[in-house]
């Protein structure tokens, strides 16, 4: 399998292209429509055909490049049913199995930090977008997010992965790239160490995050697939 990790600096977002070597059929999860040059030559460069956009969630903090890549490379988005982007191609739910040549891809719903989260499991890693990041997680103030709702999510489904799972998050703000579940459940500062729902509620309430950067730009055009203005649009009540 071809893998790449890309790193946006502004809003520090990983995303990340899959290929199958066999077909050369790709994947690019929590695509940014600022590096969607970026990632056509890469395609190009590598000899790949987009096959898949799939969104972990609706981000606050960036758009998604699915939109524009879908219009110029014919790839198809993928979100879950309960990100409120109607706009998508495909809307799965909790385990959906998805295939990409040789790649096989079972989808996770994760919510907490925002009610459509999803995590992808692709073979010894799996992408789990904001839900659970490497020695934190997402925030739960905002988007339906709901603290409980995260910490059964991450602790019931992630941490039941099998332990040397490689995790991939959306974001990193410390140039951390790439952690296990294993390490996770012993250390996670906010909710590893055996550390109990109502631990973990506490310390998601008492965080006092400022309000997101982009939110009133990004959330609306991550309802429509990176690309506001289309029929498509829906505006989460």
């Amino acid at each position: 399998m071809i893998f790449r990790q890309l790193f946006e600096p502004d809003t520090f977002t990983y995303s990340y292209l899959l290929a199958c070597e066999r077909t050369r059929k790709a994947i690019i999860i929590d695509s940014v429509e600022s590096e969607a040059d970026m990632y056509m030559e890469l395609l190009d460069d590598l000899d790949l055909t987009l096959i898949n956009t799939l969104e972990t969630h609706v981000h606050a903090d960036h758009i998604t490049a699915a939109g524009l890549l879908r219009d110029r490379l014919g790839s198809k988005s993928i979100v879950h049913r309960d990100a409120g982007a109607i706009c998508a191609d495909l809307l799965v739910t909790d385990g959906v199995e998805l295939q990409v040549g040789d790649i096989e891809i079972k989808v996770l719903h994760t919510p907490g930090h925002t009610s459509g989260c999803v995590s992808y499991v692709i073979g010894d890693r799996v992408f789990t977008g904001d839900a659970l990041l490497i020695n934190g997680c997402g925030r739960t103030d905002f988007q339906e997010g709901d603290a409980g709702t995260l910490y059964d999510s991450i602790t019931k489904k992630l941490f039941s992965l099998p332990p040397d799972t490689l995790v991939f998050p959306a974001h990193d703000y410390n140039g951390k790239t790439v952690s296990t579940i294993r390490q996770e459940i012993d250390s996670n500062a906010r909710l590893g160490a055996g550390k109990s729902k109502a631990e973990f509620i506490t310390i998601m309430h008492n965080l006092d995050l400022p309000y997101p950067k982009y939110i009133d730009e990004a959330l609306p055009a991550n309802q429509a697939c990176g690309q506001p203005g289309r029929d498509t649009l829906i505006r989460q009540g």
